[in-house]
Parts: C-alpha cells; structure tokens; sequence
C-alpha cells in the first residue's frame, strides 16, 4: 500500500470542512468536493473561521493558517478528485453513497484508498460492486471533526490488513486517537450512544419532562451537551437517518425505534444549528 500524502474529501458540509480542515493542517495536500459551488464557499468559510478560533486561543499561528489554506484546494469537478486516499461526507444514504463510490474508483487508481465516513451503514455493502473492495473501509470522524480526536477505522468482510494500517499512519500524522472495529450496525460509539438520544426522545413523547430539563439533568450528570442541544448540533436529519438505519439494521428492534417527534422535526426543516431552528431556537 503506497503511503498517503494527498486527500480528496467529498461533501463540503459541516463535516465535510472539519476533516478537510484535521488533514490539511498536519501537511496533507487537500482537495475538498462539492458539487454546489454555495456549500464550498461555505465550507472555506467555516474552515477559515475554526482556524481564527485556534488562533485567538493561541493554539494556531498566522503562517500555519496561511499555510493550511494554501494546502485546501476546492471543486465541483468530480472529474478533478483524485488522490491516495478519498474520504466521502456526503448525505447518509445508501444507495447514493454506492454511486459515488463507483465513479470515484472508474476514476482512480486501483489502490486509491475509499473511505466512508458514514455513522452506520456497513461498510461491506458499500465496497459490493467496486472495483477491488479491498481497498473500501469505514473512516469515521466525529463532530466537530477539526476538535474530536476520536476516529474510527471500520474494516469491512473485504477491506484488506495494508488499508487498516495505512489510515492508522495517517491518523497518528493528523494527531487522532483511532481505534479498529468490525462492520456492524452503528459500529461502537453510535451503537452506544444512540439511546441516549431515543430514550430521551421517548421521555419527550411520554411527557416526563421537557425538553430544557432532560438537557440540564443529563448535563448535571456529566455530560458535555444535553441530547437535544447535541441533536440540533449534529443536525435532526443526520441523527434520525443514523438511527432509522440501526432500526433497520437490528431488524426493527423496538430499542432503536426512531422518534415520531424528531422526524416532524426533520419533515419540517428544523434540522437544529445549520438551519437555525430544531428543537432550540437560534436565530435570536
């Protein structure tokens, strides 16, 4: 496996941004994809903003900002992506995952590394049907993706020993804490995590308490963020579409039932802190 010196990130949302950002800053040559020219205006914006937030804390110098930007280069060319390892952030859902896949392996060399960051679909189905599946595997940030450390490399049933200990190179360059696991639904940490938003979702709907009280008690017993103010953080439509999919994948166990609550929230638009308005009111 050659060694990993560029990076292509597909989906320049708020993940998207962060990753690009993680790379970018520990000398990786970064090529960020979006095919909304809006959205990767947006994401340099945001990654311009996180660096003059480390600045000001006195973690980041003017050189190294300058230097990071100048490593980012931005298109809506798919054409355009190619590198040693590519790392898709796009919209969580399956089927639209594996097209891009395709394309980005009809476009690639053969040992271009395919990396997903999906929350919990298999990695298995999506290396089915690429062009040499050894080379697909799970890379999973979370978010924010430039402050978490946390990572997780996901090997699929074909994804090969030499891409596992690639990206485990890579996330030592990039200063992460990776750990190694299996191809199940939701992987460890949103298999785990996930009913502490269902079961404070269910106490919603039963009136136990409200929303403001269950973030405040859950913050009271350690916790950084409440579930819902976490929710809102992550995006309502990320957040339900990975837990309709852990649903789906423990075929309908009722311990992963998505809320009704949460999807009015998402048919409605109130996504949480992107569109200004989810469970909390931003936009005052």
């Amino acid at each position: 496996m050659k060694n990993i010196s560029n990076v292509a990130v597909c989906g320049a949302g708020a993940m998207g941004a962060g990753i690009a950002q993680v790379f970018a800053q520990q000398n990786f040559l970064v090529k960020l994809y979006d095919t909304n020219a809006t959205q990767l205006q947006k994401a340099k914006s945001i990654i311009e903003k996180n660096l003059a937030v480390a600045l000001e804390k006195g973690k980041i110098t003017t050189t190294k900002i300058a230097e990071t930007l100048e490593r980012i280069s931005f298109t809506e060319n798919l054409k355009e992506v190619q590198a040693d390892l590519i790392i898709e952030a796009i919209v969580e859902k399956l089927e639209i995952k594996k097209e891009l896949f395709q394309l980005l392996a009809a476009n690639n060399s053969a040992e271009t590394i395919l990396a997903s960051n999906t929350s919990s679909f298999s990695i298995t189905q999506l290396a089915k049907d690429i062009a040499n599946p050894s080379r697909v595997v799970g890379l999973h940030f979370f978010n924010p993706a430039h402050l978490m450390k946390l990572v997780e490399i996901i090997s699929g049933a074909e994804t090969s020993a030499e891409v596992v200990v690639a990206l485990k190179s890579a996330m030592e360059k990039v200063e992460k804490t990776a750990i190694v696991c299996k191809d199940s639904p939701g992987f460890i940490v949103n298999r785990v995590a996930r009913h502490y938003y269902v079961e404070s979702l269910k106490a919603l709907e039963e009136n136990v308490a409200s929303i403001e009280t269950i973030d405040a008690l859950m913050e009271s017993a350690g916790f950084k963020m409440g579930p819902f103010k976490l929710m809102d953080h992550v995006g309502n439509d990320v957040n339900f579409a990975v837990t309709s999919s852990l649903f789906n994948s423990f075929h309908q166990d009722s311990k992963f039932r998505p809320s009704r609550i949460q999807q009015q929230k998402v048919d409605a638009g109130h996504l949480g802190k992107k569109t200004g308005k989810g469970f909390y009111n931003y936009n005052s």
